[in-house]
């Protein structure tokens, strides 16, 4: 019995399987993104501007998340990226390892959409006028990426978290 064409056959059915199961489409490459928050400057009124990204499916959605994701990477990660000066290679405010664990009914309420979080975001700059609210539309299924540029009152959220507690 000859076991070449049985061999080639196989050959052959082993080749097109593989080349069928290795092309892929290519997918969406805005879900890819990571965005940071990045540090625009900081002022002697214990402020600092940053620039932060959120998702959404609406616009106000993505605003809001992007207001969330500043303070949460202020108090939490700390501001590694924009502005290469002094004032804006910030550590992260909450210093206490799994912090986040372990004042979870805390930081659940903080950042609630109607949460504390808001108290220590300033829309203004220095003018009065209220800052430019861009927007990126990268789009991932339904819901679009945003970014805004806002100021944070770093020097109040510091005293909050020494007030409830949360660091000393």
């Amino acid at each position: 019995m000859n076991m070449e064409p049985i061999f080639k056959s196989c050959f052959w059915v082993m080749l097109l399987m593989f080349a069928l199961f290795s092309c892929k489409s290519p997918g969406s490459f805005t879900g890819n993104y990571k965005y940071e928050s990045e540090c625009l400057g900081s002022d002697l009124d214990g402020t600092q501007t940053l620039r932060v990204w959120g998702r959404g499916l609406t616009r106000s959605d993505g605003i809001n998340q992007a207001q969330k994701n500043g303070i949460r990477d202020l108090l939490f990660k700390g501001i590694r990226s924009g502005n290469q000066n002094d004032d804006c290679n910030m550590r992260p405010i909450v210093n206490v390892v799994n912090a986040r664990t372990k004042y979870q009914d805390y930081f659940d309420n903080f950042f609630a959409d109607d949460g504390e979080f808001r108290d220590f975001i300033l829309y203004e700059s220095r003018s009065g006028k209220r800052l430019k609210i861009r927007r990126e539309s990268k789009n991932s299924g339904f819901q679009k990426t945003y970014n805004t540029v806002i100021r944070v009152k770093t020097s109040g959220l510091r005293k909050k978290m020494i007030e409830d507690g949360i660091i000393k």
